[in-house]
């Protein structure tokens, strides 16, 4: 029998079949599941919700003597109760409950919870024990849940990261950025879940370095740097010995230091030996690396990281790195760009508070003609025109690309015209 009851009388055993009120404002990205941990219990409680939904054939019931605020079905057995178990439970209106927590305050929340469960994954490989897979997989159905949500959120409180907390953090950017990839790539939400593990774990070999070469914030001696090599062999070691590990996590812990013209680490793989999942397993571990502060280099910005990572020749699939530009919404200033619109457009400059591109649409594609150049900022959202493609300048006719380019970028009137 289905029972609503308020989030205070939850406990662990009970299946719930629903949360009241809107499905974003619950912290779970499904909402029908057996209720086991304490940590997931106390995610429950402190919802906001205004209701959940049980069900005692499928789980634990009511705690004995204290009714539900309303059953699918009403008890007919006709029993005498005291008078005050008979009275209806006061129901708070939504002005006098306690408001839900915005984005920002559960990313924040989330990001919390994540270092405690890391920092005891993370010792645990030190000590030589195996990973146990329910506790980081529940960071990674946060992270789900929060991305579907607002994934600017998160990753905006993630760039926020101190350097002491890098070691922890930079595995939950990771898992953050795969999450939010997939979701663009239009993955089920298992693979999307894999992907975020794949991320989460990925750099869990670095357990196995210590940390004065990992905190180093001078230059890496040749000794230092081949044992800093050694962490995704090391990684996969632990991670094959922990059980239901999955193979796509297994293949990006080993991998994620492989490079496309075959220069990478541990194996120096060809391009054709390295899976998609990995390849943009490296755009991620990378990105977040370069806009992190770290203990020997300061953050860049998520354009100038882009730019750079967009000039590394044979380092990175170029096409996946584009999807995850779309991803994050971020292009490096100076790329030529097709546009939903049938534009060319160059990427300008942001602003700190913008979170969208900016660009400059000054060509029409169908007409192959050049247009009354307009400035706008790409958004994410369908009403807005966006980035579909990278173009070459080359093939459009623009010999001459950089300093075109830059003619543009200054507003010079005479730009088109030369």
């Amino acid at each position: 029998m289905e029972h609503q009851i308020p989030p205070e009388d939850v406990r662990i055993g009970m299946y719930i079949c629903r949360f009241g009120g809107p499905w974003l404002d619950h912290p779970f990205w499904r909402s029908q599941f057996l209720l086991k941990t304490a940590r997931d219990l106390e995610r429950v409680r402190e919802s906001g919700v205004p209701y959940v939904l049980i069900d005692d054939e499928l789980g634990a019931g009511l705690v004995p003597g204290r009714a539900a605020a309303g059953s699918a079905a009403d008890d007919s057995r006709g029993s005498v109760r005291s008078s005050a178990s008979a009275l209806p439970r006061p129901r708070r209106t939504r002005s006098e409950r306690t408001p839900p927590p915005s984005d920002r305050q559960r990313a924040k929340a989330l990001i919390g919870r994540s270092k405690r469960v890391l920092s005891k994954a993370f010792a645990d490989v030190r000590l030589g024990r195996a990973v146990e897979l329910e506790e980081v997989t529940s960071i990674v159905d946060d992270v789900v849940g929060t991305v579907e949500r607002n994934p600017h959120a998160l990753l905006e409180v993630l760039r926020l990261k101190k350097k002491t907390e890098y070691t922890y953090l930079h595995s939950v950017a990771v898992c953050t950025l795969m999450v939010n990839a997939a979701r663009h790539l239009g993955k089920g939400l298992a693979e999307t879940r894999d992907y975020g593990l794949a991320g989460l774990l990925h750099d869990l070999g670095k357990m196995g370095i210590p940390d004065s070469i990992l905190e180093k914030e001078g230059s890496l001696t040749d000794e230092e740097y081949l044992e800093i090599r050694n962490h995704p062999e090391f990684g996969y070691q632990v991670l094959a010995r922990s059980p239901n590990i999955p193979a796509m996590a297994l293949d990006v812990c080993r991998h994620h230091h492989e490079k496309l013209d075959g220069t990478g680490y541990p194996h120096g793989l060809p391009a054709d030996a390295i899976s998609m999942v990995t390849r943009l397993g490296a755009i991620c571990d990378v990105y977040d690396a370069l806009t992190s502060d770290r203990a020997y280099k300061g953050a860049w910005s998520p354009a100038e990281a882009l730019a750079a990572m967009w000039s590394w020749e044979g380092h990175f699939d170029r096409s996946l790195l584009f999807t995850f530009m779309q991803s994050i919404g971020v292009f490096p200033p100076g790329l030529l760009v097709l546009l939903r619109s049938n534009r060319l457009a160059l990427v300008l400059e942001s602003k700190p508070s913008e979170t969208g591109a900016r660009v400059l649409a000054f060509f029409a594609t169908r007409e192959r003609a050049l247009i009354e150049p307009e400035e706008f900022i790409v958004r994410d959202s369908f009403a807005s025109d966006s980035v579909v493609g990278i173009a070459s300048p080359e093939e459009w006719g623009f010999a001459d690309w950089e300093d075109l380019a830059e003619r543009l970028a200054r507003g010079e009137s005479g730009a088109l015209a030369a």
